[in-house]
């Protein structure tokens, strides 16, 4: 999945667009992994709430505050990184009935620390019924090679 993100920081809801990834794989139960493959973004689950996402973006500047960071030597980024390394790069989110099986105040985002730029989140989506299928069985541990 491409993304364009147009400010500096920034929490982009991606919910939809998974959602309509899972659609567009057909599947109804299983689970949906978010990576982002940058070392300066990040992927969350939090509230959709205007004053929590401007909250968010302050914790992640009071953490890490404006400074000078060894890192900062090479692109002077260094302060994305680090908030990058707090939140996480990855989110794991079970699949019910065709779509992300979210709480309801739920929303995923992607969370941009050094923009703007393009950017992409790789996501895949894994079968819960192909996976049942392919363990291996309690009474005969022995896989049966065909």
């Amino acid at each position: 999945m491409d993304i364009q993100t147009t400010d500096h920081t920034q929490l982009i809801d991606i919910t939809t667009s998974l959602d309509e990834e899972i659609a567009d794989t057909g599947i109804e139960t299983g689970v949906l992994i978010a990576y982002t493959p940058h070392t300066t973004t990040a992927v969350i689950i939090n509230e959709n709430e205007a004053g929590l996402k401007e909250d968010i973006l302050k914790l992640m500047n009071t953490m890490v505050p404006a400074a000078k960071y060894a890192h900062d030597r090479i692109d002077n980024n260094a302060r994305s990184h680090l908030q990058a390394v707090i939140l996480g790069n990855s989110a794991c989110i079970p699949v019910e009935n065709g779509r992300l099986a979210l709480g309801t105040w739920q929303s995923v985002f992607f969370v941009e620390l050094d923009g703007p730029r393009r950017r992409r989140l790789t996501v895949r989506i894994i079968d819960a019924t192909m996976l049942a299928q392919s363990h291996l069985s309690l009474e005969n541990p022995e896989p049966k090679i065909s």
